[in-house]
């Protein structure tokens, strides 16, 4: 049996903040947030403001209204990024298959340096010691056989500590736990789960083992019937490999508020260059555009379309996107966070029905910008090649997708 390790930075945009800002320790402060507007959304908290009950997501005006003294700082991003790859340096001196899941998550497989829960225990350990002593942040650790339970094994103690479920203490440890507790087991599931009276992992178990979570929620149901029971084998996926890809998409939380269709159309091509020239690396164009919208409120929403021929160009992208947002919404209320998706992919030279309409030469000279693009980045750095459009609006447009955002790279509704 193997050993994997799940690792979570502890407050992770907060922590990094103390280790600059340590008159702030003993004080109550949410990273994110417009001092000025008051209504910016709260990415993090440290210890001290969650007793106060705030909560990450809720707007700073409302956190003001339980903690009066509240500071709040402004986030930085690329320092964060700077200490999440220190810190996956560090797990990568122990083990070569490394699997990032987020800015501040990671499975880590350590079965060819632990060949019992005694052994995976320690080497969890010096991690964390080793992560606390040189970058002065703390790290919670679960260790299991499988990536749900060592993920359920990081969340089971916080802050600064380590988890072992073993196939000997799992029914004791994981049983009990809420059902929202699960990866993937979002708040409509876990309502959904509810209204049949499933509400910790125990009883996902027993509902699996009568095939009902299958009935309810159909592949999904499956899925989840494996994680909650502990018989999931996915492996960790290094660094640099991906999963079978069933989509490519890019979302970001941008620095304000995004009130107008120019706005929108900036930040969709922002996020779509990423994910045309991620298609383009991997081989793919994609059938369908996905969009998704997030309010200040944390209001929500999704929507697709068919597109007319599958493509991997930003520049088809982005105008099907707009056209689905503009029959989709009507600005009631200001956006905060949007993302694109390309769905449904094919590998590049797929046989596709032509149409009359399109003139393929000119096209052809589009394919062949976009690449002479992704070249000039490759060689020169992002901001070295940029649309006119970027011009006019040079903070909404100054994020380089690709490499400030973490992509989460292995989706797991692959069971059929």
């Amino acid at each position: 049996m193997g050993w994997i390790m799940h690792s979570d930075i502890n407050s992770c945009y907060a922590s990094i903040e103390l280790v600059f800002r340590p008159e702030l320790r003993d004080k109550p402060f949410v990273v994110g947030g417009d001092e000025e507007a008051r209504h910016g959304i709260i990415l993090a908290k440290n210890l001290i403001a969650k007793k106060y009950g705030i909560k990450t997501g809720a707007t700073l005006l409302e956190a003001r209204r339980c903690c009066p003294t509240l500071i709040s700082v402004p986030p930085n991003y690329q320092l964060y990024l700077k200490f999440s790859r220190i810190i996956r340096e560090i797990y990568l001196e122990y083990s070569d298959v490394v699997e990032p899941f987020g800015l501040d998550e990671a499975w880590v497989d350590i079965s060819h340096i632990a060949s019992d829960s005694k052994e995976a225990t320690m080497v969890a350990e010096e991690i964390r010691a080793r992560i606390y002593k040189e970058l002065g942040v703390t790290v919670s650790i679960g260790v299991s056989w499988n990536k749900p339970y060592a993920k359920l094994g990081s969340d089971y103690r916080k802050p600064d500590a380590v988890t072992v479920i073993t196939p000997d203490n799992y029914k004791q440890i994981v049983y009990p736990l809420p059902a929202s507790d699960l990866l993937y087991v979002g708040p409509a599931t876990t309502k959904k789960l509810a209204a049949y009276s499933i509400r910790t992992i125990g009883d996902m178990v027993e509902a699996g083992e009568r095939n009902f979570l299958k009935q309810l929620l159909g592949k999904v149901g499956t899925m989840l019937t494996v994680f909650a029971s502990g018989r999931d084998i996915t492996p960790v996926i290094p660094m640099g490999e991906e999963a079978i890809i069933k989509s490519v998409g890019n979302s970001s939380t941008f620095h304000r508020d995004l009130v107008n269709d120019d706005d929108i159309r900036i930040a969709f091509y922002v996020l779509a260059e990423s994910v045309s020239a991620r298609l383009r690396e991997g081989g793919f164009e994609c059938k369908t555009v996905q969009i998704s919208l997030r309010g200040n409120d944390l209001f929500r929403f999704e929507r697709q379309m068919k597109l007319d021929r599958q493509t991997n160009l930003a520049s088809e992208l982005v105008p099907a996107a707009m056209r689905l947002f503009k029959k989709n919404y009507h600005w009631s209320r200001p956006l905060r966070s949007v993302g694109i998706r390309g769905v449904d992919l094919s590998p590049i030279g797929s046989p596709q029905q032509l149409s009359l309409l399109i003139d393929e030469y000119s096209r052809d000279k589009v394919i062949a910008l976009e690449n002479s693009v992704d070249c000039i980045r490759e060689r020169f750095g992002y901001h070295s090649c940029q649309r006119a459009l970027f011009l006019t609006d040079k903070h909404l447009s100054g994020l380089d997708a690709r490499k400030d955002n973490v992509i989460h790279p292995v989706g797991y509704t692959y069971i059929s």
